[in-house]
C-alpha cells in the first residue's frame, strides 16, 4: 500500500483532485490539510499557506497518480511523492477493493 503526498495551492484545488483520483478509482481515500512550508523560489525564501493532500492507494497505481495530478494541478513543479506504508490488513484490503 501507498500513500502519495502531494501539496496543492488551497483546498479547493485538493479537494478536486482527491475526488477526481477517487472516481476514477485510482485511491481508496483522500485526505487534505493546511500546512505552512518554507522553501526557495525563483531564488528567493518563500513562507507559504499550501494543502496537502494525502492519497490511499496501491503502489501499481502510482505512475497513473503522477499523470493525473500533473494534468490537474496547477503548479508548474508539483510534489508528488510516493511512500510505501503498512496497514492493518483490514485497510489494506479494502483499499484493494476500492481502487483497480
Amino acid at each position: 500500500m501507498i500513500v502519495a503526498y502531494i501539496t496543492c495551492k488551497n483546498a479547493a484545488e485538493a479537494k478536486r483532485i482527491g475526488k477526481f483520483m477517487i472516481n476514477k478509482k485510482l485511491v481508496a481515500c483522500a485526505n487534505y490539510f493546511p500546512i505552512n512550508p518554507v522553501y526557495k523560489w525563483g531564488g528567493k525564501l518563500v513562507e507559504d499557506k499550501e494543502v496537502v493532500l494525502l492519497l490511499k492507494s496501491v503502489d501499481k497505481n502510482f505512475n497513473k497518480i503522477k499523470k493525473e495530478v500533473k494534468k490537474l494541478h496547477s503548479y508548474e513543479v508539483p510534489c508528488i511523492l510516493k511512500i510505501d506504508v503498512e496497514a492493518n490488513r483490514e485497510y489494506v484490503d479494502w483499499v484493494k477493493k476500492s481502487t483497480r
